[in-house]
């Protein structure tokens, strides 16, 4: 008898712990799918904001973004990004000297400037097992461009605004950051992002044209 029950124990324990299994399971897909709907919701909701509240962005909120910045995809992983975190109002005049953008990056809790580097260090791909060597990354401008977007989504996800405005290619609008921040040569100011608490309500563009989707063919 004492053995029977504890066959029958057995059996009902593995019944619940599958029966477990399968809700964890169920429940594991349903948080996937919520997070992927909040994702794809981020997504379609970012928006350029252009206009900004006087509150400031905490520390923490801010090591938030930054770090969902540069945990965008590299090519061979070389990470090219160096980002300026810009606070200090006082000094806007002189390192965004000229550029048409300066109302928002003074109305803006910050400015980001997102800097790369446009060299990498590391051995010739033909030769991998050669020493190390300086060469051009021909690759940069692709990253820089992940890491600000994952910039940008980042902000929208925390309830921010913020607006890409180009710096890359453009000598005047580059020149005075380089000089200002005093950057090596192999370093070039890609993107400046204010970003801050929006002032009013701003709503996202539809953007979807059928038209320029193409499926196995043009």
């Amino acid at each position: 008898m004492t053995k029977r029950f504890f066959q029958l124990s057995v059996v009902f324990a593995g019944m619940a712990l599958l029966a477990a299994s399968c809700c964890n399971k169920n429940e594991v897909a349903t948080t996937s799918e919520n997070n992927g709907e909040a994702a794809i919701n981020t997504i379609m909701q970012r928006k350029s904001v252009r206009s900004y509240t006087n509150d400031t962005i905490a520390s923490e909120v801010m090591e938030k973004l930054l770090r969902s910045a540069v945990a965008a995809p590299s090519g061979m992983d070389v990470r090219p990004w160096h980002i300026v975190v810009m606070t200090d109002k006082s000094k806007y005049d002189e390192i965004f000297a000229g550029n048409f953008n300066m109302d928002k990056f003074k109305q803006a809790a910050a400015v980001v400037i997102f800097c790369a580097d446009t060299t990498v260090t590391r051995a010739p791909r033909e030769n991998p097992n050669a020493p190390a060597v300086t060469q051009p990354n021909q690759i940069w401008r692709d990253d820089m461009g992940a890491c600000t977007e994952n910039f940008l989504l980042a902000v929208e996800a925390c309830g921010l605004g913020a607006v890409w405005t180009a710096c890359y290619p453009f000598h005047d609008r580059m020149d005075p950051v380089a000089e200002y921040l005093k950057l090596p040569g192999n370093i070039v100011p890609y993107s400046i992002v204010p970003v801050g608490y929006p002032a009013g309500e701003e709503e996202p563009k539809d953007k979807w044209d059928a038209d320029r989707i193409h499926y196995n063919q043009w």
